[in-house]
């Protein structure tokens, strides 16, 4: 008899089951764990006695080897209830299932799972999602690496910490897990919408409803627009119009309109009026106008600002990143007569008002010119956001060069 201190889940699945006096009393189905420890501990085994299905308490039970096979005793089969919420079965639930590997950004699937046996207990310390894993799962790791030894190839193996796992399918056994749901909100809102669209669209709209508003709306904003659009259509439309108002209006404004226009209008309608309206006017614009790729986020000052003012006003306002390249200077109707660069307002002194720092030599393009005339300009002058104005100079918004390459990007796709 030998003491092991791991094992492998495939080893042990559909082994005999015997008690002391070496009489065969079932074989294991599976593993049932307690996911509120750090590692799953294993608490209970699924065991089939006689024809029957029973539940057994683990601590009754104990794994080691003997002459190369995995023998699984156990001294009474003292049956016990689980409860449901916080526990899962290690083979219903994560084995073959997909996982997101928090180190990698990126799904992966479930070939089998490690597991150690420490003082405490048995717990779920890995998952292997390398092909070693797959080849073991069917019996063939073993003489396959026999094989392969003679010519210097092994079999590649990859082990993945519990601690690096977020496993999004506890969605599915209704299991609620908010510390799987924190580990996915850690990452960029990129990487979890790369994530979110390699799953089934149950799971797409699952993951979804565990962000905050904040959070689904930078991660919408970076889904693909097919994967936008199951996920709005399966959340309620006074949840929908809530992320939705937690965007900028121009990326709103491109996911209404691949809508049908009877779901678009339920949307606007539920969203309050101020942010409605400034999506609608968005809407009116032809695709192919600098209009439609505009954002109405931007900041516009008063030249007689000083510095000073200026940096408190960007503190209350709390801008992102992409909106601040410039600041724009408008008179009191509105009309752009300026620009100021986030530049200027930091090596200045804080007493200098606007104008003194301000150019008033603007490059601007019209709401209704060709889009194709950013592309001039953005390339001639090496800016990286044009603001955009009417006929009467009125200004409207700003298209940043992220935008125009986004929109380059997709044509090319196409």
């Amino acid at each position: 008899m030998l003491t092991i201190s791991t094992f492998y889940l495939s080893r042990v699945l559909g082994n005999k089951v015997i008690m002391d006096n070496q009489k065969i009393v079932g074989k294991l189905l599976d593993l049932i764990v307690d996911v509120n420890e750090i590692s799953p501990k294993v608490i209970a085994a699924k065991v089939k006695v006689e024809g029957k299905i029973r539940v057994i308490d683990f601590s009754e039970v104990s794994i080691y080897k003997n002459q190369g096979q995995y023998i699984i005793q156990c001294d009474r089969l003292k049956e016990i209830e689980v409860a449901k919420q916080n526990t899962m079965f290690l083979k219903k639930h994560v084995l073959d299932k997909q996982i997101v590997d928090m180190d990698g950004r990126k799904v992966v699937r479930v070939n089998d799972l490690r597991l150690a046996i420490l003082k405490s207990g048995t717990f779920t310390i890995a998952v292997d999602v390398g092909f070693d894993g797959l080849l073991r799962r069917i019996g063939i790791a073993k003489p396959i690496k026999r094989i392969l030894k003679p010519f210097g190839i092994r079999v590649p193996s990859k082990m993945i910490l519990w601690d690096d796992v977020a496993s999004v399918d506890y969605i599915h056994v209704g299991l609620t897990l908010s510390k799987e749901h924190d580990k996915l909100s850690t990452l960029h809102p990129s990487d979890l919408a790369d994530i979110i669209e390699e799953y089934d669209k149950h799971t797409q709209v699952a993951i979804f409803n565990s962000l905050d508003e904040e959070r689904a709306a930078d991660v919408l904003e970076e889904l693909e627009t097919d994967a936008q659009l199951h996920v709005l259509a399966n959340l309620s439309v006074e949840k929908a119009a809530d992320v939705l108002e937690k965007m900028p209006a121009d990326e709103v404004a491109d996911i209404l309109d691949e809508m049908e226009e009877e779901d678009a209008e339920k949307l606007l309608n539920e969203m309050e009026q101020e942010v409605s309206l400034e999506v609608r006017e968005l809407m009116e614009y032809p695709d192919d106008t600098v209009g439609s790729l505009m954002t109405t986020d931007y900041i516009s000052l008063n030249q007689s600002m000083t510095v000073n003012e200026t940096l408190k006003e960007l503190r209350h306002l709390k801008p992102e990143p992409d909106t601040v390249y410039y600041l724009y200077i408008v008179d009191d109707n509105e009309k752009l007569i300026a620009i100021v660069s986030l530049r200027d307002i930091v090596i200045s002194e804080l007493d200098i008002e606007l104008k003194e720092i301000m150019h008033s030599d603007v490059i601007y393009v019209y709401d209704y010119e060709k889009i194709g005339k950013l592309n001039e300009i953005i390339t001639k002058y090496n800016l990286l956001s044009v603001p955009v104005v009417d006929k009467s100079m009125k200004m409207l918004g700003m298209v940043i060069i992220n935008d125009v390459m986004d929109l380059i990007v997709r044509k090319n796709r196409n």
